[in-house]
Formats: C-alpha cells, sequence, structure tokens
C-alpha cells in the first residue's frame, strides 16, 4: 500500500496531469507527418512515449535540484525536501520511466529507437543546465521542441525540415516562458550562484528577453506552412492568431515589479496556446478531407 502512496506523492511532485502541456505540440508533429490522423497503434505508443519522456525529466529534476529546492521557500514544502517521498523510490520511478520510452519508441520504429538515447541525454541533462549557463531556458526548450519532431519520426520513420522548423517554434517558446517563470526566483538564484536570464539581465531586460523570444516562436510558425508541401490552410491561421493573443496576454499581464499574475500567464495561457494551435490545425486537415 506504502509503494502506491509513494508513487501518488511522485506524480502529484512531477506534476503528471502537465503531461498534456507538450502533447498537443506531439499531435501536432503526428498529424503533419500522417497529413492527418495516423492509425491508432501510432497514437497509442507515441502518448505512451511521452508520459514515460515527461515523467523521466521531471521525476530527475526533482532528485537533482532537493537540495536546492529545501532551501528555496518558494519550494520547500515539495515532496523530496519535505521528506514525503524517498530519493530512492524517486530514482527507481526516473528508471523505469526511462525504460517506458524506450519501450515505446521500440514499439515505433528504428529510428524512434535509434534516437532515445540522445532524447534522455537533453532531457535529464537540463536539470545541470542551470548551474552552468545562463540560457538553460533554451535547454528546456529542446527538450520540448523533440515532441513534435519525436512525433514525426514515430508516424514516418524520418526527419524532414517541417517538425524542425516547428520544433524551432516550441524551443522558443518554452525559452521565452522559461524565462518569465524564472523572475520569481530570482533574488534566491543570486544568493545561491544558479544561473538565469533573469539573473544576468535583471527584470526589465529579461521581460524584454522573453518577449523576443515568443516574437521569434510567431515567426517560425507563420513560415511553418511554406516547409510543409501539402499546405495549411485558414483552421491553421486561426490558430495561429490564437497564439498571438495568448502571448500578448501573457506579456501584458506580467509587468515589471509585479509577479502577482504569473500562475495565470505561465499554465494558463501557454496550456490553452499549445491545445488551441493543436485543435484548430487539426479542423484544417478535417475540412480539408
Amino acid at each position: 500500500m506504502s509503494r502506491f502512496k509513494n508513487l501518488r506523492t511522485v506524480l502529484e511532485m512531477i506534476k503528471f496531469e502537465h503531461t498534456l502541456f507538450a502533447l498537443p505540440f506531439a499531435f501536432l508533429g503526428m498529424l503533419l507527418a500522417a497529413e492527418g490522423w495516423p492509425e491508432w497503434r501510432v497514437v497509442g505508443w507515441i502518448v505512451v512515449a511521452m508520459v514515460g519522456a515527461r515523467s523521466a525529466a521531471m521525476g530527475f529534476n526533482r532528485l537533482v535540484d532537493r537540495t536546492i529546492d529545501a532551501a528555496n521557500p518558494r519550494t520547500a514544502d515539495r515532496a523530496l525536501p519535505a521528506g514525503h517521498v524517498t530519493p530512492t523510490f524517486v530514482g527507481l520511478f526516473v528508471v523505469a520511466s526511462c525504460l517506458v520510452l524506450v519501450f515505446a519508441a521500440s514499439r515505433l520504429n528504428p529510428l524512434a529507437l535509434a534516437l532515445t538515447p540522445f532524447a534522455l541525454l537533453i532531457l535529464l541533462g537540463y536539470s545541470y543546465s542551470k548551474r552552468c549557463t545562463h540560457w538553460s531556458h533554451l535547454v528546456l526548450g529542446l527538450a520540448l521542441a523533440g515532441a513534435p519532431v519525436g512525433a514525426w519520426v514515430a508516424v514516418r520513420g524520418d526527419i524532414a525540415s517541417t517538425p524542425l522548423v516547428l520544433a524551432g517554434a516550441v524551443l522558443l517558446w518554452v525559452a521565452g516562458f522559461d524565462v518569465l517563470y524564472a523572475l520569481q526566483d530570482r533574488e534566491f538564484d543570486l544568493v545561491t550562484g544558479l544561473h538565469s536570464v533573469p539573473v544576468r539581465f535583471g527584470e526589465v531586460s529579461a521581460l524584454w528577453i522573453s518577449g523576443l523570444l515568443h516574437l521569434g516562436m510567431l515567426l517560425l510558425l507563420a513560415l511553418l506552412p511554406r516547409f510543409y508541401p501539402p499546405g495549411l490552410g485558414l483552421g491553421y491561421w486561426i490558430g495561429f492568431a490564437g497564439c498571438v493573443v495568448l502571448l500578448t496576454y501573457q506579456h501584458r499581464i506580467v509587468q515589471p515589479g509585479d509577479l502577482s499574475r504569473l500562475d495565470p500567464a505561465f499554465f494558463q495561457a501557454n496550456g490553452l496556446l499549445a491545445t488551441w494551435l493543436f485543435l484548430w490545425t487539426g479542423v484544417d486537415f478535417w475540412l480539408r478531407g
């Protein structure tokens, strides 16, 4: 019974429900690769791979950061520093999650399986990047950018320019909102010697950098149809317009000296953005039959 309780604690600790945060971009890469909806077997293994990948990454991040989290008032009540679960159990959970990713990739195609070591290197390596570079936000972006590329590979068994452009957009999107998220830990990071854009450049400049990263994301999304031979129609552009609105909203409610609305900006706007773009792109394919 205690094992199930520990597992529930770990799933709460890594915010398992936020796996859906990156899943829409994986589905978007899948849609583009299949030029519609692929067979359900492929969809199922993509979902399993995504769950394994994110669970491994988040579990490892909590494990590596447990001492830092214990010293930070904002994160001291997380499961590991609070003693609600042991490092050994979390370590086993990470290993199991990695194996889930590898097994799911093996059920898709040889290229998907061959790329899993590189994916895991990025997913797990992010946890150390904040200790050595102010641009760790880009490493986190790279980790999530693997979602559309991995889904494309799962469907087609190759790599093309289309998923790479979409991955670039995801990288800049994630890096942009992670810069915003890092604002709330700026003072703590300064004292402990951790690195981030807010630490290096200050609050106001960090807001501008986040905005430029998101502008780059929108540019790549606008260029995506040019790199997709079948083309994308009105549904996709409605999805794109929603991204513009949601990113604008996000940057309007996070102001210098006022981070009180950061959580709504981070979770609500960004979670909706990914889902909105995927759904409207799906509508676009559906309308074209």
